[in-house]
This record gives C-alpha cells, structure tokens and sequence, in this order.
C-alpha cells in the first residue's frame, strides 16, 4: 500500500469513529478551503509487541524518519514524532505509548493479559494501526480498573490501534488567519472545544498553537453492558516562523498533555 492509499484508509476508518472530523472538513470546504492533515497521532503501549517503533514500521516503510522525542511525566507517557524525508506535505506522525512499568502491577499485569489474547501473526503485521481493537470484547470491569489509573490505558483497551487523531494545518486554510477565527467557527457550528490548559495550548512564542474538539462519544458493547465511552477527536494547529524564517515542525510537550485529554470523560461531563 503506497502512502496516499494508506492514508486514505486511515481517514476513512477514523472518520466512522469520529463522524465530527468529516462534517468539519466539509464546513471547511464549503467555505472555499483545501484541507491539508498536519499531523496524525497514534497511541499504544511500550510493551516490547506494541511499542512505538513497531507502530512506526509501515511509515518507515514508506519513507518517514525520527525526529522528536517527548516525556509527558503527569500521564507516563513517552513519545516520538516522524516526518516524511522527502515530502515535506505528507502529515508528520506522532505516536505515544504508556510507560507501563511507571504504574502498578496490577494495570501492567492487566494490559500484558490482554495483549496476550492476540497470537504473534497479528501483532507482527505491518497495518496493525489499521487493525482497531484486536483483542476480546472488554470487560466493563477491566476497563474502570484501567480509568482509575490512566485513561489512556483505559481509552486504547476499548479503542485498539487506530489514528487518536487527525490534524488540520491551520496555516494552508484560505479563509481563516489564525486560530481563533478556526474555533469561533467551530463552536458557531456547534462543535465542543477542548478548553484543558485553555482553548488554545501553546502561543506564538512557543512557534506552535493548537486547539480541538472533544472526542465524539460511542456506544461500546462490552461483556456486561453497552457504554458511552469517547472515540477520536479532531485537532487543529498553527505555526510559527523561527527567528530564521523557518517554520517550526515539533511539538509542546505541555501543550500535547492537555490536547490528549479530548478523550477524558470527565472533561466531557464538564461541559
């Protein structure tokens, strides 16, 4: 599969998860704009299966490379960025994993037991972000004992490998400056945003600023019961020239902490 077809199947699989992405991109493109994807984000675990350079195959595959590292110390968790060597308008990839031996045993013994309902074939194939949940139907018990420690966990148990989220670059709209003309858009047309650390995370200053809305919610059929549990979100981001004219490609680890709680329930019920 070559790149633009992968990324094409990713798009189509994370919008039936998170309908809110297709009906902005079309509010977009109504008002005249070609929406470029800045960056797609992929979460996973750091078990030695499934961890970020495992995930990152297919893309290395198809030509990207690491630039980035993060440490997110409040949420465990560690992540990379890749941009493409030689297509600088492919979407820059960004893949966290949880830092399972940073928490107690009883959620590490938890997540290895559900990885291990997965035989090797599957975990070892090269379109695994493509492959959604590919352990058993969850239990509603084993996912609150995830939530109480880490809603990451608890979100990748229900949701499995898939793109968390897709992000508009904000600089390529034709019709929108900056920003804030994006998100008073956004909720003009009704749509949540995530205010976490601010409706916008990050500053000029900073050469990066991002904003997004709250995760759509879905029904999810565990073995007990069916939940309303959060999916995907959709993220938008602007940037920033350096003082040597270049534009600033990396993240804010501070503001990525709060952009990945566009998935926290609570926030949600706040709101």
């Amino acid at each position: 599969m070559n790149l633009t077809h992968f990324f094409e199947e990713l798009w189509k699989q994370y919008t039936l998860k998170t309908p809110a992405a297709q009906k902005i991109k079309d509010l977009f493109e109504a008002e005249g704009n070609t929406v470029f994807n800045d960056h797609i984000a992929i979460r996973t675990f750091n078990d030695p299966r499934v961890h970020i350079d495992v995930l990152a195959t297919p893309f290395i595959t198809m030509g990207y490379e690491p630039k980035g590292e993060y440490y997110f110390e409040k949420k465990k968790l560690y992540a990379k960025h890749f941009e493409h060597k030689s297509n600088p308008d492919a979407p820059k990839i960004f893949i966290s994993e949880l830092i399972l031996e940073e928490f107690s045993v009883e959620l590490q013994n938890l997540v290895r037991t559900i990885l291990d309902q997965v035989d090797d074939h599957t975990l070892q194939q090269k379109n695994l972000i493509l492959k959604g949940r590919v352990w058993q139907i969850p239990s509603l018990e084993n996912y609150n004992t995830l939530l109480a420690e880490s809603e990451y966990a608890a979100w990748m148990y229900v949701n499995g490998f898939c793109s968390n989220h897709f992000t508009v670059d904000v600089n390529k709209l034709q019709t929108f400056d900056n920003l804030s003309q994006v998100n008073e858009f956004l909720k003009e047309n009704g749509f949540n945003m995530n205010t976490s650390g601010g409706e916008i995370k990050g500053s000029s200053s900073l050469l990066l600023e991002q904003s997004s809305i709250l995760a759509d919610i879905v029904t999810v059929e565990f073995k007990e019961t069916v939940k309303k549990i959060t999916s995907c979100y959709y993220e938008f981001s602007y940037r920033y020239q350096n003082s040597e004219g270049v534009i600033f490609n990396g993240f804010i680890a501070d503001s990525a902490d709060k952009i990945f709680e566009s998935t926290d329930m609570q926030l949600q019920e706040k709101q």
